[in-house]
């Protein structure tokens, strides 16, 4: 990292806060919850009583009178002033359900909102995750690197000391200089690494490009806790991914009681009151103001929903069907995603086990080849083979270490919980 940077230790936990708080998609997320709630209110106001009210004022142009046959014409004077003031209140009693229905749906949507943000989460932490780790693991490397080109360095010495004695050849030095080289190379290409994958997590949660990320090595060290498969497979029923087919199945539902809704009548109450002027129905022309006012029960019936409204039910429990099928299908992924990620994170400490061994037994062989040359026993080849041994051994260490963390976040991330 570049002499600027600012080493921040950061943990999982903290991690996910910061993303919490700065990542877009969540924000995005976030409000598409604000307006599913609201969208819940404003479908309850459907409850409410329509009140209407309006107020006009007019002028009024003097009539014309004729025959039928539009013989005997004749001018109508009108009383030149018009106005009118109505005030119009009606309830519903029974919509046949249609406004239950539909409060029933937005309170769905809301659901569904919330299983997407939850979703989102999951598929940021486990990116993030992934990140943190990749930067964890290349941590590791460019120990193993540097820890590497010190001992070729050591080892360069030796070789050259002997070389002096005239026990070791020009090319043995040759050789192991064009293998420090390559360490070096090694190593240039994992601190590149590092800064990409360090600059992505920082941008995605929010802190400056100066902060250098170091993980925290404390979540490396924790134990896990090796619990049964069953017991993964229980908690995959709250997963988001599987909540949002189980809503899809109820949304489907509550579409077909949409649909029935409009084939039954509706029922509402109405009360009514008109001041105009003038009385205009009546021949001359009154030029006064009329009041009046009603009450009443308002009943409709729309027929045509007797043979327009079956289509849409067939079409509306088709899609019911197809979301039942996509319920079966999204648990169906999930037991077996859930099974292999299981399997798998078993197989990542059977791995590591086999990588300390084979870290030890490389370490053993390095020091015995190293003697061997030493004492001119052995060629500069076989310490070469020693080396990359021993490296390529320290390297896979590092890997299988995050491997199973890995798995364990992922088996975490199938069940919706990390």
């Amino acid at each position: 990292m570049s002499a600027a940077a600012q080493p921040k230790v950061i943990g999982i936990d903290e991690l996910f806060e910061l993303a919490d708080a700065n990542s877009k998609s969540i924000k995005v997320h976030n409000l598409a919850v604000a307006e599913a709630v609201q969208a819940v209110k404003v479908s309850k106001n459907d409850r409410l009583p329509s009140i209407e009210a309006s107020l006009s004022f007019s002028y009024i142009g003097d009539g014309w009178m004729s025959d039928r046959d539009f013989s005997n014409g004749m001018k109508a004077e009108m009383p030149h002033f018009g106005n009118n003031f109505a005030f119009k209140a009606t309830q519903a009693v029974y919509t046949g359900g249609a406004i239950s229905t539909g409060i029933e749906m937005s309170e769905l949507q809301k659901q569904v909102a919330d299983a997407e943000l939850d979703n989102d989460k999951q598929n940021i932490r486990f990116m993030l995750v992934g990140h943190y780790l990749d930067l964890y693991q290349l941590n590791n490397q460019r120990k193993v690197y540097q820890k590497n080109i010190e001992q070729t360095k050591l080892l360069i010495e030796e070789i050259e000391s002997a070389f002096e004695h005239g026990t070791a050849l020009k090319s043995d030095i040759t050789r192991y200089e064009l293998q420090l080289k390559n360490l070096e190379l090694g190593l240039t290409n994992v601190l590149n690494r590092i800064k990409i994958l360090n600059r992505e997590l920082v941008t995605t949660i929010g802190l400056d490009t100066n902060v250098e990320i170091i993980p925290d090595t404390t979540l490396f060290a924790m134990g896990l806790d090796k619990k049964s498969e069953l017991h993964w497979q229980e908690e995959r029923m709250n997963t988001p991914v599987l909540k949002l087919a189980n809503l899809g199945v109820e949304l489907s539902e509550r579409q077909q009681d949409m649909v029935r809704a409009e084939r039954r009548p509706t029922i509402g109450l109405m009360a009514s009151n008109n001041f105009d002027g003038p009385i205009l129905i009546e021949v001359p022309p009154i030029n006064k103001n009329f009041n009046y006012w009603f009450v009443g029960v308002n009943v409709t019936y729309k027929f045509d929903s007797l043979f327009k409204n079956n289509k849409k039910l067939k079409q509306a429990k088709l899609a019911t069907l197809k979301a039942r099928e996509n319920q079966l299908l999204v648990d169906e992924k999930l037991s077996n995603g859930v099974n292999a990620a299981y399997i798998n994170l078993d197989e990542a400490y059977t791995r590591l086990d086999s990588k300390e061994k084979s870290v030890q037994l490389a370490h053993e062989n390095y020091d015995v080849v190293h003697s061997r040359y030493i004492n001119g026993l052995s060629l500069v080849t076989d310490m070469l083979d020693a080396s990359n041994i021993q490296l390529s051994s320290e390297l896979e260490l590092a890997n299988a270490q995050v491997g199973i963390l890995y798995q364990y976040f992922l088996l975490k991330k199938t069940v919706g919980t990390l």
